[in-house]
């Protein structure tokens, strides 16, 4: 049976999330619905990473296998065009070895993190940025990001839902840049615990604002607890940038 790994970008706003939920529709459901439409068969959707509720993705990777072989393009173009009335896009089909799996086989993952700062009300950007009127430090909050780097327990940043075995990850790069009014967190690392890149941007951004110093990173990632550490961003501002195989 041919396996395909397909490549994806869909805004979060109307979905409960990547994972079929009981309270209303799923990336992974709606994948599913449209290959099923089109081929006649309820084929399985196996995603690389499981994004929020809210959360929005530029190249997440899943893989499917499916009984009938297409190419490339063909499949590509028969499962958007089941999509068209939801905001999901396959930006790429690829077949694949057997032994191909989307989650097990990716060896990186970044995430992007969007802020526009500044007064005025988002309009372009809603539900896609979150808006902060205060005045942010970034080479503070650049600081406070390369603390992170590297291997630590995360359990200061990590939800009390996390499913995880271990709270042990290690960020590859953490970097924070202004362009203009906006400002983009960029965390690369082979997999992260739930809500932990939200966490590590609310927590960045009381350094930016003066509520916290740099250094109290360190104290929170020795305290691995998450009462220490900031509250989560807004799930919207959240990007699935790249899977890197």
């Amino acid at each position: 049976m041919p396996r395909y790994k397909l490549t994806l970008e869909y805004d979060g706003t109307e979905f409960v999330g990547w994972q079929w939920q009981a309270n209303g529709l799923s990336i992974q459901q709606a994948l599913e619905d449209a290959l099923e439409s089109f081929s006649g068969e309820f084929i399985r959707v196996h995603g690389a990473g499981r994004t929020d509720s809210g959360v929005h993705a530029l190249g997440q990777v899943c893989h499917i296998d499916i009984n009938k072989e297409f190419t490339n393009n063909r499949l590509k173009e028969a499962i958007n065009s089941k999509l068209s009335h939801h905001k999901i896009a396959v930006l790429a089909a690829e077949k694949v070895a057997p032994n191909f799996h989307s989650r097990r086989s990716a060896i990186k993952r970044t995430y992007e993190y969007h802020i526009i700062n500044r007064r005025a009300p988002l309009t372009i950007d809603v539900k896609r940025a979150w808006r902060i009127s205060r005045a942010l430090n970034v080479p503070a909050m650049q600081g406070g990001a390369s603390r992170l780097l590297g291997q630590h327990d995360f359990s200061s940043f990590r939800a009390s839902s996390c499913q995880a075995r271990s709270p042990v990850r290690t960020i590859e790069s953490f970097t924070v840049i202004r362009r203009g009014e906006k400002i983009y967190f960029t965390v690369k690392s082979r997999s992260f615990l739930h809500h932990q890149m939200r966490a590590m941007v609310g927590t960045l951004v009381l350094i930016g604002d003066g509520s916290r110093e740099e250094t109290h990173i360190t104290d929170i990632l020795n305290a691995r607890d998450r009462q220490y550490a900031g509250p989560n961003a807004p799930p919207w501002g959240l990007y699935l940038t790249t899977v890197n195989y």
